[in-house]
């Protein structure tokens, strides 16, 4: 806990939070003023963006630099950010209502961008009404094995994808936490379906043969980005307030499997591409590792 508490100022936070039951907003506040939350907003540009654009380049655009700013913690009410996603907004909607990656992709929108966008904007209290289009365009992408796949639109996909279902669930949830109540009924079945996807591929299993679907799934890697992982599935259970169901229980012993001697977790890989800074190194313990680990162990008794 010493270690975790000698962190970044966002790591402090919600270990004060979610693993000692203290609500620090004096820590809070502090987010936009130090550390990593000051050195991203920092990197904003003169017009009110990062990088590129909206989605280029990964990972130092608009786009992940709020979602990183989101997973920070960083004060809900944070006018620099709101004043970005209402200049995103102001951009306009592809046709089916969602966000578009640029112009030339005016007609279908990304579900697995729509669902960080609506991650980050509902986080940062963008007013409901600007939102309704991004739910139908996320409502209209289900598919029938429960779960939501961005390649529907481009490659005609059948099967959905862990990735783009974990995302989605993550925005579904942030819109519905913001208290927000547009097709309540819809998005609560659309969420039961999407965990149910998740659980019947026990977080990383076949559903059809039993092998692990992707060796990735089980390196524990922090931002997650658009990427699905074990512990992404399981940190959003928690989040989420779902309840324990025995097929979390093999990801749950890769956990235990993975923890150091002196009791941390290491950050096993990052993903390739352009970072405004480097928060943590692969290879090494990590606190936002261990701390995400810690939080699914105490929200399930387990620890």
């Amino acid at each position: 806990m010493d270690w975790l508490l000698a962190g970044d100022v966002s790591v402090q936070y919600q270990v004060y939070r979610d693993l000692l039951g203290i609500e620090k907003k004096d820590l809070q506040d502090r987010i936009a003023k130090e550390g990593w939350g000051r050195k991203f907003l920092s990197k904003r540009n003169s017009n009110g963006h990062w990088g590129d654009r909206f989605y280029q380049p990964k990972w130092i655009s608009t786009h992940y630099t709020l979602l990183d700013l989101r997973n920070l913690n960083l004060p809900q009410n944070n006018e620099v950010v709101q004043e970005t996603i209402e200049l995103v907004l102001q951009n306009g909607k592809a046709d089916d209502g969602g966000i578009p990656l640029g112009p030339s992709t005016s007609q279908h929108s990304d579900v697995c961008v729509n669902g960080m966008f609506l991650n980050y904007a509902s986080y940062f209290h963008t007013p409901e009404e600007k939102l309704h289009s991004i739910i139908d365009s996320i409502l209209n992408e289900i598919m029938p094995d429960g779960g939501f796949n961005c390649r529907t639109t481009r490659s005609g996909a059948k099967h959905s994808s862990l990735h783009t279902t974990i995302s989605v669930l993550e925005g579904l949830t942030a819109f519905q936490k913001a208290g927000h109540t547009y097709r309540m009924d819809s998005i609560q079945s659309a969420k039961e379906s999407a965990v149910e996807f998740i659980l019947l591929h026990q977080l990383f299993l076949s559903d059809r043969t039993g092998q692990i679907i992707n060796k990735d799934f089980l390196k524990f890697t922090y931002p997650c980005r658009w990427k699905y992982d074990i512990l992404r599935a399981l940190d959003y259970f928690q989040y989420a307030g779902t309840e324990w169901d025995n097929r979390m229980k093999s990801a749950i012993n890769i956990l235990y499997n993975k923890q150091n001697k002196e009791g941390t977790w290491n950050l096993q890989s990052a993903h390739p591409g352009q970072v405004h800074f480097n928060m943590e190194n692969a290879g090494k313990p990590s606190r936002w590792i261990t701390l995400r680990i810690l939080r699914v162990l105490k929200y399930f008794d387990l620890k």
